[in-house]
């Protein structure tokens, strides 16, 4: 029996244990802060907080970081690397990946999610549902590639991007660390680090 261990029992928890049940995972437990007030999710058990997962007093076969924000999935994958706790990857059955793609771990691939040709994709990710990433693109660790987002050809994206819902990138940009990309936009230009951008063609976002 393959048991996984999932921390963070919400919305992104719900969708990631329901990949992995379809990827050959036996069971799920959660983890999650809310364990004192909600014992079960989905149909598993919330056995702990998020810190009893690095506790080493409950076992499980494999881990994963199901929490949307990528500050935060950085941010236990160091916990994690701290304490031993190697992560694996889950990828939705309905997901295409190239055979000369590359999938860091802890990352998460999701149903309909396309990552073409000598793709390198980041530790930690997440390729949401009907997502695309063509051919060489390099995307950074923590990045969040969100429903049906498409990212062409030979384009890097930088750490703990976000590229927002139905957002295209053309091909060979090069998108910087911490990037917010808005829902439906279209990147035509670079982008610097830290900026967002909204869009058809995105611009920065004036604050």
């Amino acid at each position: 029996m393959k048991r996984l261990a999932i921390l963070g029992a919400g919305g992104h928890g719900k969708v990631v244990s329901e990949a992995a049940i379809l990827a050959g995972y036996d069971e799920i437990v959660f983890f999650d802060a809310v364990w004192a007030e909600r014992k079960h999710h989905m149909g598993f058990e919330v056995v702990g907080d998020d810190f009893a997962i690095i506790g080493g007093k409950i076992a499980f076969d494999a881990a994963i970081i199901a929490l949307g924000d990528n500050w935060l999935r950085a941010h236990w994958s160091a916990q994690f690397e701290q304490h031993g706790i190697v992560q694996t990857r889950v990828v939705h059955p309905s997901a295409v990946i190239s055979r000369s793609a590359v999938i860091g771990q802890g990352t998460v691939v999701l149903a309909g999610a396309i990552v073409n040709a000598s793709a390198s994709v980041g530790d930690g990710c997440i390729l949401n549902i009907a997502s695309t990433v063509d051919h060489d693109c390099i995307i950074g660790n923590f990045a969040h590639i969100a429903p049906g987002a498409n990212i062409s050809g030979e384009v890097i994206i930088g750490a703990q991007c976000l590229i927002g819902v139905g957002a295209a990138v053309r091909p060979s940009m090069s998108i910087g660390v911490g990037v917010t990309v808005g829902a439906g936009s279209v990147v035509v230009r670079s982008i610097p680090d830290g900026q967002t951008v909204i869009g058809n063609p995105a611009r920065v976002l004036d604050r």
